[in-house]
């Protein structure tokens, strides 16, 4: 019997986007902008950033592993009681104990391909059987998906919005899909960029489906800017959450993260503007790239994914760029070679972003 299952052997490391550091390392470049992973330009909430230094104090003790405070505050912000509330390590964190606690012996996933790398590696991990539905026109295809269901069927994933393509499914989408979904199977609907989406009219906001088998996932890591502290949350039947609040890791989130998770709901001003920003910035790039003639994916989230005509254009475009002190995301471990997904920075960085892949077409 081996050591490794055989499905973990199998499994290529998670290639996260190039820190700042590393760039400066390889090229002595000092002046570097990173548009590789959908952050929030403005950098983190205030008032979390406040709370937080206010908190150092308390490190020496463990975090309330229940998270009571922050799921309280969650639960009276979105309408429902604190037993529908979970709390996690960023979004992956609260997927990770979904899967150990629900998957069994023969359960099957089901979910799009060149989706949420994140999912990709969990779902891997956890060796099971994946359906790996390819997306059509860049969006989840529903209907082959509920073609895919059998007696085996126990989880299926949905980001909405999607990362690394940027698109969505719509109220009569999810609708129309439902229907076919059987009680025992479980749907996750990973809402991580759900702040910029949920203005669009027929965008699905989660939260009007209190469906008994229908997992929200949200997160602080891109709205209120706390990618670095990991803290997500969840809303389900008190049944699932019950459940995974028994499997989750007790000292998770960590104290600092819940208490700047806490801080940051109240700090409505810094969401609004990062919104705005969004906004701005969202029209600008897509003038400038229109401009340019290039060919991009219509996004409601943080980012943009661009084109190309080949994954040798993308590497190139990559690395130029690179050269300049500009980092953005090659996708092609989403599965997606021939495209990069650009994020949204400040003004300046956005400016910046355009003056270069000008430079270099």
């Amino acid at each position: 019997m081996p050591l490794v299952p055989s499905y973990i052997q199998k499994l290529a490391n998670y290639v996260p986007g190039k820190p700042i550091e590393e760039l400066q390392r390889e090229t002595g470049i000092s002046d570097i902008i990173k548009l590789a992973s959908n952050e929030n330009s403005l950098g983190p909430s205030p008032r979390a950033m406040a709370a937080m230094k206010l908190a150092m104090g308390s490190i020496y003790r463990y975090p309330d592993a229940n998270g009571f405070l922050i799921r309280k505050k969650l639960a009276e912000k979105f309408n429902v009681q604190i037993n529908n509330v979970v709390i996690g390590a960023g979004s992956e964190g609260i997927i990770s104990t979904i899967l150990r606690t629900f998957l069994l012996n023969e359960d099957e996933i089901i979910t799009a391909k060149g989706s949420f790398i994140g999912f990709k590696v969990l779902a891997n991990a956890s060796g099971k059987k994946v359906h790996w539905v390819p997306m059509k026109n860049h969006r989840y295809d529903l209907e082959t998906m509920a073609e895919k269901i059998n007696d085996y069927t126990k989880l299926i994933y949905i980001a909405n919005p999607d990362n690394p393509m940027g698109t969505y499914i719509t109220r009569e989408e999810f609708d129309s899909f439902y229907a076919h979904i059987p009680e025992r199977v479980l749907i996750i609907l990973d809402e991580a960029y759900y702040e910029f989406a949920n203005s669009i009219h027929d965008y699905p906001d989660s939260m009007t489906y209190r469906y008994d088998n229908v997992i929200t996932l949200r997160s602080f890591s891109k709205a209120y800017g706390l990618a670095g502290a990991r803290i997500g949350y969840g809303f389900a039947h008190d049944k699932l959450i019950g459940n995974l609040m028994k499997v989750k890791v007790p000292f998770e989130p960590s104290y600092l993260s819940q208490v700047a998770g806490y801080a940051a709901l109240d700090d409505t001003p810094f969401l609004n503007n990062t919104i705005k920003l969004n906004q701005s910035s969202m029209g600008y790039m897509i003038k400038e790239m229109e401009k340019l003639n290039i060919q991009f994916v219509p996004s409601i989230t943080n980012f943009i994914t661009t084109i190309w005509d080949s994954e040798d254009k993308a590497i190139s475009i990559t690395k130029q760029l690179l050269e300049k002190g500009v980092i953005v995301r090659h996708l092609n471990p989403f599965g997606w070679n021939n495209c990069i997904r650009v994020s949204f920075g400040l003004k300046e960085e956005n400016q910046r972003f355009i003056a270069a892949i000008t430079e270099i077409l």
